[in-house]
């Protein structure tokens, strides 16, 4: 089964993808394949370079082939990317700062990215 993530609620890449989703992808614990994962609000900042969870991340996702995308507008917001509110769903917008193979986007490009591999579910946490 492929499995796209949603991270949305408050310290949901704190606990949720540190403590449980991470550790189960390193050891092939995790029993899908997911192909990608989509972070929204103060979610973004595990992904800073050299933060030990986005590293640990972008190491499996450059492993498994997986898509880590953050939202356009809130890595604008939080200096994350190089862009304007304007050009937030676009594509144009750049994330910065972050660890390797992450990209910006909002929901067009999130759609767009995974089309090719489309997930059978979505879980937001």
């Amino acid at each position: 089964m492929k499995i796209a993530y949603v991270f949305k609620t408050s310290m949901a890449s704190t606990y949720q993808l540190s403590s449980m989703i991470l550790p189960q992808l390193e050891n092939d614990s995790h029993l899908v394949n997911v192909v990608g994962m989509f972070f929204f609000d103060d979610n973004l900042f595990c992904l800073k370079k050299n933060d030990p969870v986005g590293e640990r991340l972008a190491k499996i996702a450059k492993e498994k082939n997986m898509l880590l995308m953050v939202c356009d507008q809130c890595a604008v917001r939080r200096g994350l990317a190089d862009g304007t509110f304007e050009q937030c769903g676009s594509g144009e917008v750049m994330a910065k700062g972050l660890v390797d193979g992450v990209v910006a986007g909002c929901f067009p490009q999130l759609y767009s990215a995974l089309g090719t591999n489309p997930p059978d579910q979505v879980i937001t946490l």
